[in-house]
């Protein structure tokens, strides 16, 4: 015999059977334990388990608690799609990773942009901490010295980590922000020499 149910819900009511482990009411989602969990702002169920997450409100999007306070908002960053895979964040079920500079991306795509990188996608600021990089490169800059004709060239840059402009001297390993000390530079104008050499 049928039973007819106006609505949905976990159990069968004829036979008692089980649809799903984790049923929400609000979504109709059926689905193994995994400690899902509905979030009513975000208007969709999580992975879990809910201790583990806040709902960044300006964000717009369930976080872990380790980034609660330790992040850069922008608002409703969820909504936009991941810059690598060009897929919805904010309904996905591969985590996002939050970069320094505030922009998501899906965690499985960050760990491959970082094959290829380490700089936003969007923005061109480190997605990760580059001190001891950097570190390196100073070593590196001091013990390659350039050919004679670049030696007192000077060139304007611009920062991608802190935005500041400064004038530096030319080399190819790179070229240091006089502010905060970053490589993620970018040159900005043409090469000139100092006046007294022009």
């Amino acid at each position: 015999r049928m039973f007819l149910s106006p609505q949905a819900q976990q159990r069968c009511e004829g036979c008692d059977s089980l649809f799903g482990e984790y049923y929400c009411d609000i979504c109709h989602l059926f689905d193994r334990d995994k400690k899902q969990y509905h979030c009513q702002e975000c208007g969709i169920c999580r992975i879990g388990p809910k201790e583990d997450f806040f709902h960044c409100s300006k964000c717009n999007l369930c976080l872990s608690r380790s980034l609660q306070g330790k992040h850069k908002c922008i608002e409703n960053v969820s909504r936009q799609d991941c810059p690598i895979c060009l897929e919805d964040i904010h309904t996905s079920r591969v985590g996002a990773h939050v970069l320094p500079c505030g922009h998501l991306l899906h965690r499985t795509c960050y760990d491959e942009m970082l094959k290829e990188g380490y700089r936003c996608p969007l923005c061109m600021h480190s997605a990760l901490d580059m001190t001891r990089y950097w570190r390196q490169l100073d070593n590196e800059v001091a013990q390659t010295p350039m050919p004679t004709e670049y030696q007192n060239m000077m060139v304007e840059i611009l920062c991608n980590d802190c935005s500041a402009r400064s004038t530096v001297q030319f080399h190819l390993l790179g070229m240091k922000c006089q502010n905060c000390e970053s490589y993620n530079t970018a040159q900005d104008g043409r090469c000139r020499l100092p006046l007294e050499e022009q």
